[in-house]
């Protein structure tokens, strides 16, 4: 089940009673918090009512009477019933805020810990910016819920019950003269929710279109700015960032008309209480504090209302963003090991490919029936047109992709047979496009690799050359890098990358078009460092400069998804087929490039 780009797009439902199984599942670990919360909210919510009662007795039966020392304790029961609350509420927040943010937490780590797991067709497929939003602000939604919700809809509820048993307990005619309103309040709430729910979709809506526009946006800031496109992506920007505004506003349209709408009910009720209530203090058979105290029941009873009415859809938009996560925490897009999976034993004789056959989408073949063998200690590259396969073997390898047909071995075991954890930690992999993290440059070579000491990560930057720009910087190996290695060179960041490759020690190097983006003095330095530093160890090299894969021990020739020939550099020359026509191809170019620098050398 893969996540679809218009998922955010569907408007949600009203409560799943599965859904909200599921994220009550969240709350199991805060088992006894939760249940002193409900204790704690119980208790509170029953005190509240309470307080007309106490009041209606101190008009009616002391005041009135001039009984100033029974409406001094009237007065302190009071005080001390407030103080009570006070403290069950403060301890309410607390212990709610606790249990929301731990809980939060807890998603949160599952969710990353799920990104972490899914294959490379997974983020093929889907936006970076909606995944973000999943763990960012639908998280934060669910927040909402656990730290005050769910617990504030359990307290409205019961708030609501007190006040009218103690209304009814009170006097039942201004009982139900308070709640003859009810009726026309629950139809304006039904539907003040149904258009809320609506707007609040939208609001999630806009909101991910908006995380998405940014990420792909500054990562390809450098592109905008060359081709001039500022002014119409701004206006790109502004139509989005104009659809969430007016989403927003709509949703504060109907909370401005519904608690109006709340606020008048409320009026209007104890409008109908106090002329009720008149008549009956003229005809002498009805007190001055049955008023006061049922003009308090009445404002203590609208508000829970409208705040239930509220809490219900926080509820409603956490069933939508629960739904979503839940879609994320399903997702089985996996690279799967079989059952009986090993740990990778220290790399021993050879790496076979089988007869593989692989296709990203399941339709377009991209490998077909691939057979080549890689022994240890050799150098093994491969060559071909560019979406020949030749990243696809090494994917493969790795095990970021599922290939259909066929299989990997190493040492005679199929890969599917190793678990890939173990499998990744003997393979280095030095890929044309660079990643460095916003860290330390050592930091950047370890990748919290804790077996790796400084001093690793120094012979492994001298081996490469990389130490001779690290060590100009001001704070050397402790230099930050600034986000992707934004104030390096391609160069350097690719030295840090080769780097990284060396100081784990890898049984294999992978070198995917690892010096396509560096100078032709660098490049040297790293080949000089890679004849070095790979003794006793099987490299893979993908090129395209066959330059620099003629020392290599075999190369393997891909063409249209097959392996088309295989020798060595000499034996594919004499062959004169496909690797001839492309070296001479290379070298003619190589030939056009130097004399054109050197014509530019004479000019100046």
């Amino acid at each position: 089940m893969s996540a679809k780009p218009n998922d955010d797009e569907k408007l949600g439902k009203s409560i799943d009673s599965s859904l909200l199984s599921r994220l009550l599942e969240f709350l199991k670990p805060y088992r006894t918090p939760v249940i002193i919360v409900l204790a704690l909210t119980i208790a509170a919510a029953a005190i509240g009512p309470l307080r007309p009662f106490i009041l209606k007795h101190a008009v009616d039966d002391y005041m009135a009477r001039g009984d100033q020392e029974g409406l001094f304790w009237q007065i302190f029961l009071l005080f001390g019933l407030l103080l009570l609350q006070g403290v069950m509420q403060y301890g309410l927040a607390m212990l709610m805020q606790w249990i929301g943010q731990n809980t939060i937490l807890d998603v949160r780590v599952r969710l990353f810990e799920r990104l972490q797991r899914f294959s490379l067709r997974f983020y093929d497929t889907t936006p970076v910016g909606r995944l973000v939003t999943r763990v960012t602000n639908d998280v934060e939604v669910l927040n909402e819920v656990f730290s005050s919700g769910l617990v504030m809809m359990v307290s409205s509820i019961f708030i609501i019950f007190w006040i009218v048993v103690m209304m009814f307990v009170t006097n039942w005619q201004l009982a139900l003269a308070t709640i003859v309103v009810v009726p026309v309040m629950m139809v304006g709430t039904n539907i003040f929710r149904k258009a809320v729910r609506v707007q609040f979709q939208e609001v999630r809506k806009q909101i991910a279109r908006i995380n998405s526009f940014l990420n792909e946006y500054i990562t390809g800031m450098n592109i905008i700015q060359l081709f001039s496109q500022e002014k119409r992506q701004r206006a790109t920007f502004d139509e989005i960032n104009q659809a969430h505004t007016d989403a927003q506003v709509r949703s504060v349209f109907y909370y401005a008309v519904f608690f109006p709408f709340v606020e008048m009910m409320g009026t209007l009720s104890l409008a109908i209480v106090i002329w009720y209530a008149a008549g009956k203090v003229l005809e002498g058979t009805m007190t001055i504090g049955m008023i006061i105290a049922f003009s308090q029941y009445g404002e203590m009873f609208f508000r829970p209302m409208r705040e239930l009415s509220d809490k219900f859809n926080t509820l409603q938009s956490a069933m939508a963003s629960s739904e979503r996560i839940f879609q994320l925490l399903d997702e089985d897009s996996f690279v799967k090991d079989n059952p009986n999976a090993l740990p990778m034993a220290p790399f021993q004789h050879s790496v076979e490919f089988r007869d593989v056959n692989f296709s990203y989408d399941g339709e377009r073949p991209i490998l077909r029936n691939v057979s080549f063998t890689v022994e240890k200690g050799q150098t093994v590259a491969i060559v071909g047109a560019t979406g020949a396969g030749k990243s696809s073997l090494m994917n493969l390898l790795c095990r970021f992709y599922e290939f259909q047909e066929g299989d990997i071995l190493i040492d005679g075991r199929s890969i599917r047979d190793t678990q890939q954890e173990t499998l990744r930690a003997r393979i280095g992999i030095v890929l044309q496009d660079v990643f460095l993290f916003a860290r330390t440059i050592c930091e950047n070579v370890k990748l919290g690799n804790e077996a790796i000491t400084n001093e690793d990560v120094q012979r492994a930057c001298e081996a490469v050359g990389a130490n001779d720009f690290i060590e100009k910087l001001p704070l050397g190996y402790d230099a930050p890098v600034m986000e992707r290695g934004a104030t390096f060179s391609v160069g350097q960041k690719q030295l840090v990358s080769f780097a990284r490759a060396l100081a784990a020690n890898p049984d294999i190097l992978i070198l995917d078009e690892a010096t396509s983006s560096v100078d032709t003095a660098t490049e040297q330095q790293i080949e000089k460092a890679i004849q070095t530093m790979l003794s006793g160890r099987t490299s893979i090299v993908i090129a395209h400069r066959l330059s620099t894969i003629q020392r290599a021990d075999k190369i393997i020739v891909l063409h249209n998804g097959k392996v088309y020939e295989q020798g060595t550099h000499t034996d594919l020359l004499t062959q004169g087929g496909l690797y001839a026509k492309l070296y001479r191809l290379q070298y003619k170019e190589q030939l056009a490039d130097k004399t054109l620098s050197s014509l530019s050398s004479s000019a100046v």
